[in-house]
């Protein structure tokens, strides 16, 4: 596979495709096939795993943001500076599954705009739905907490 072709890029019909012309060949380059299923495999858990750091961020937004109408006024300064280490979590966790999908630089402004207080939760759920259209396009079953790590064999 050249350098700049990426596993994820490939329609469904083509990656099945590739996946039974590699069965093929396994007399000749089975140790090629199988690095190639290999890689595209850990792929996909790095995409699960990211994705399963930015739905407990979500969770945790949504918390903090109900939590600041049920404090009493003079607590909201302590539950909005909660929102600061949270907002450095999601934004390692956008980056880490933005270059994964996106690529490096798409990742590098998420990243960036996770730190925006509204802008970051829609950075958030934009780059969630996009984990989760690769990983059902892979053959991921995801749900509400994530990917099925079973599913990527």
């Amino acid at each position: 596979m050249p350098d700049n072709e990426r596993p994820w890029d490939k329609s469904p019909r083509e990656r099945r495709d590739e996946d039974r012309e590699d069965d093929d060949d396994w007399g000749d380059g089975g140790e090629e096939v199988s690095g190639r299923r290999a890689a595209r495999r850990e792929h996909l858990r790095a995409v699960a795993n990211a994705q399963k750091g930015i739905l407990v961020c979500i969770l945790i937004y949504f918390c903090v943001a109900g939590a600041r109408f049920a404090v009493p006024p003079e607590m909201q300064l302590w539950v909005l500076l909660g929102l600061i280490p949270l907002g450095i979590t999601a934004t390692v966790f956008v980056f880490m599954l933005a270059t994964r999908v996106y690529g490096q630089n798409a990742g590098i402004v998420l990243g960036i705009l996770t730190l925006v207080p509204l802008v970051g939760l829609f950075v958030l759920l934009i780059v969630n739905q996009k984990a989760t259209a690769l990983l059902k396009e892979a053959g991921v079953r995801v749900g509400l907490l994530g990917a099925n790590m079973s599913d990527i064999r």
